[in-house]
């Protein structure tokens, strides 16, 4: 785990490095393989969802959050460890440096002042979003009867993805050793996600894919990726500095056509990816 997070805090420090030499044209993300100067101007790619931990508290930069976010520009975005003001921002980066211009609804959990800043009397919110290029609605937010450690809880919009309506949901579960607060947490998801035929639930869910907490959602969904699956684990992809799975696109009555774990220094999780078939 700490292998992991110092090699991504290097690679970070050599992506500043490589800014500074190249001046402020140069993309951020230089160093993993993509190229998108600051001037592009794109679409969102049709049918692609991602989910994000974008790591709260911690000292990253907005720009660069939505520069990673632009090299994908998928159409639908959950967001997890997000502060609205974090989120403001991307979305404006995204606006004003790549032309990706996204809707957003918010399912804040907690307002805290140490995570998100503001003043002791207005904290910011902290929680999930979705980022979505089409509108949304029927957004509900439901805080878990339990959260563990710290307050959690899951959000879901409808939205248009390949023509139709489909129910979207973002969730971030109990932090690790949480094991039957986590179970708790998956029997109130998956209560909802089994009331839509389609539906895409994204999110952190602080668990490895056979572990037994999650059992419910792999009766209802499977993963974008076809070979992962609770057994055996070892062939799902890591997408986290300590290299484990804990987040998941899960499918409900859509195909996935193809994904990726994109690595990312400006995070402890990676962004994961994947572009849907039709629906």
């Amino acid at each position: 785990m700490v292998f992991g997070r110092v090699t991504r805090l290097l690679a970070g420090a050599m992506t500043v490095a490589c800014m500074v030499l190249l001046g402020p044209s140069a993309p951020s993300d230089a160093l993993f393989g993509r190229s998108l100067p600051v001037s592009a101007v794109r679409d969102v790619v049709p049918n692609r969802v991602m989910t994000w931990n974008i790591c709260n508290p911690c000292d990253v930069s907005n720009v660069d959050r939505a520069a990673e976010i632009a090299v994908l520009a998928p159409q639908v975005i959950g967001l997890q460890e997000a502060c609205v003001r974090d989120v403001e921002r991307i979305r404006e980066y995204l606006e004003s440096l790549y032309g990706l211009v996204y809707h957003v609804e918010y399912g804040s959990v907690l307002r805290n002042w140490n995570r998100c800043g503001g003043v002791p009397w207005s904290p910011g919110a902290f929680g999930q979003a979705v980022l979505s290029a089409a509108p949304m609605t029927d957004r509900v937010n439901v805080e878990y009867p339990d959260g563990g450690s710290e307050d959690r809880g899951y959000m879901a919009v409808t939205t248009m993805v390949g023509g139709r309506p489909v129910r979207v949901f973002n969730t971030h579960l109990a932090q690790r050793r949480q094991e039957t607060v986590r179970a708790d947490q998956v029997r109130v998801l998956a209560a909802e996600v089994a009331r839509h035929d389609r539906a895409i639930v994204l999110g952190d869910f602080n668990a490895v894919p056979d572990s037994p907490e999650l059992t419910r959602m792999w009766t209802l969904a499977a993963d974008t990726d076809p070979q992962c699956r609770p057994s055996p684990a070892d062939t799902c992809e890591p997408t986290t500095d300590w290299q484990s799975k804990f987040d998941y696109v899960f499918l409900r009555g859509i195909a996935p056509l193809r994904h990726r774990v994109q690595l990312t220094p400006y995070s402890d999780h990676d962004l994961l990816y994947t572009d849907l078939g039709p629906i």
